[in-house]
């Protein structure tokens, strides 16, 4: 077999492999969807409707007392530490009442992942559109939104309307976004989030954020990224800074240095394009104490930076 089929294979072999229940609720969880609620709330404070769309939505919901979650149990990293904390910042509430709603008991036993948590924030005139690659994972996915419309239906509550509100889609969401873009009501999010164990996930990133741009300038684009040593990691940041948008928004959070081998993820960040101005005055505040609680040693913590899209592309 030539040597570009033998990567191809492997490379899917390592797309198909991932689990991000080995991860649910670490740090990078809680900076992700800390920031995915923030931009979920402005879009939800006008009445015209919104679509979300998810390229990498996994499996929705995760046991963090069982399985994969238990294994590492990265969620000592995150949302262990502020499980009881009394002094979260008013702008960090939502995200802490959200969590702890789904764990109506007091135990820490369940993390939603980012279709769960749109869920919840979004209206019933919003639309999710959700992707996930991986077969295990979407079927999963699936039946956790199964079980929420059921459960609605025995309380009496809004169903998620499977098939309309929400569609789960098998498939390649970096392909899948350009026949999204823009939806109907020319308003949305976008929330770009692979788990970049293949080194193309990098440059996927960019080509998906470029041509997402093209045919809907005005979205909200946001991009999960591990801040890793390697070259693809550490420059992809610079290279969306230089994407046409309006206007851009990074942010990292280090809960220590790295490890003298490399391994282990000790910092992630979130870059959007086109963030709504409120974000940049919540970050200030929620930052610092995300460092302060969650930091394990003097390398903690954070990176916050805004600026203008870059300049128009030649031709």
């Amino acid at each position: 077999m030539p040597t570009a089929g033998r990567l191809f294979i492997f490379e899917r072999f390592i797309m198909l492999s991932y689990r991000h229940g080995f991860h649910a609720g670490n740090h990078a969880d809680v900076l992700k969807h800390f920031v995915l609620i923030q931009l979920l709330e402005y879009l939800g404070q006008k009445d015209t409707a919104y679509t979300y769309i998810d390229t990498h939505a996994g499996a929705g919901l995760y046991a963090l007392d069982s399985g994969y979650a238990s294994k590492n149990a990265e969620f000592e990293t995150g949302i262990g530490p502020l499980w009881d904390r009394k002094d979260i910042p008013e702008s960090f509430a939502a995200y802490m009442d959200l969590i702890k709603g789904l764990n109506p008991s007091g135990k820490m036993r369940y993390y939603p992942g980012s279709p769960y948590c749109a869920n919840i924030v979004m209206r019933e005139q919003d639309r999710l559109r959700l992707f996930e690659l991986h077969p295990s994972e979407i079927k999963i996915l699936g039946e956790n939104f199964r079980k929420l419309d059921n459960h609605a239906a025995e309380q009496g509550q809004r169903q998620t309307v499977r098939g309309k509100r929400v569609i789960i889609s098998a498939g390649d969401g970096f392909e899948s976004l350009k026949a999204l873009l823009p939806p109907p009501s020319r308003r949305g999010l976008v929330l770009i989030d692979p788990p970049y164990e293949v080194k193309d996930d990098y440059r996927r990133v960019k080509v998906s954020l470029e041509d997402g741009l093209k045919r809907f300038p005005t979205g909200t684009f946001a991009v999960w990224y591990p801040v890793l040593q390697r070259q693809e990691s550490r420059s992809l940041p610079e290279k969306l800074k230089r994407l046409q948008a309006n206007s851009w928004l990074n942010v990292t959070l280090s809960i220590s240095g790295p490890t003298p081998d490399g391994f282990g993820l000790h910092s992630s960040g979130m870059f959007i394009l086109n963030p709504p101005w409120t974000l940049l005055a919540t970050l200030k505040e929620v930052m610092p104490y995300l460092v302060k609680v969650l930091g394990k040693d003097a390398k903690a913590g954070f990176v916050l930076e805004s600026g203008e899209g870059g300049p128009p592309a030649r031709r």
